[in-house]
């Protein structure tokens, strides 16, 4: 008998398992967050309708922030793919307008991904988003801005780049989005050009 593929038969199917699991994990996770909401689905929720165990649960997902981010992730590099994309073919664009564009494929990603987007910043561990949020998107996003600020400045002018940054992001989060949205009455074209309007005045 081997024993060496004997003993290969339990890892192999604990890795199956493990990978199904995973599977129904995000599935469920998503079926629900679509029927109800971010902010009503619970980790226990997830767990009792996928029909596994807390504990499995949380040993693929510390908690829901890391979970909707894995949901999303596939749309997130495709999202960063168009921006890069974009700003290589308008190398020559003034700062402003390139600015513009960025703004544009983020505020359309959030319309389409609001509820996924919410709950990455639901990450108990963070307190000061997005200054210290661990999420690669938000990271990625503020790098983005900060060197097209930078960029506008140019040399010898005053940067504070990272704080409007920082700024830019809190506007864009999903909270004071939605509150723009949906009780100041601004659509999502209307908020882009009072974006580009603050950060970019008019000379």
């Amino acid at each position: 008998m081997d024993h060496d593929a004997e003993d290969r038969r339990p890892l192999r199917a604990g890795r199956r398992d493990a990978l199904e699991n995973r599977q129904r994990i995000l599935d469920t996770a998503l079926h629900l967050i679509e029927q109800h909401g971010v902010e009503h689905v619970s980790m226990n929720q997830i767990a009792q309708t996928a029909q596994i165990g807390p504990g499995t649960l949380y040993r693929h997902y510390r908690n829901k922030s890391e979970l909707c981010l894995d949901l999303i992730k596939d749309n997130i590099r495709q999202l960063f793919d168009d921006i890069e994309e974009y700003l290589a073919h308008h190398t020559a664009a003034p700062p402003a307008e390139r600015f513009k564009g960025v703004v544009h494929r983020f505020i359309g990603f959030r319309e389409k991904k609001l509820q996924l987007l919410a709950g990455i910043e639901q990450d108990p561990s963070n307190k000061t988003w997005p200054s210290r949020t661990p999420s690669p998107l938000y990271q990625e996003l503020h790098e983005t801005f900060v060197n097209l600020f930078r960029e506008a400045v140019g040399e010898g002018g005053e940067d504070n780049s990272v704080f409007r940054a920082d700024v830019l992001l809190t506007v864009l989060r999903s909270d004071t989005y939605v509150f723009q949205r949906d009780v100041r009455g601004y659509s999502p074209q209307e908020l882009l050009d009072q974006i580009c309007a603050t950060f970019f005045p008019a000379p």
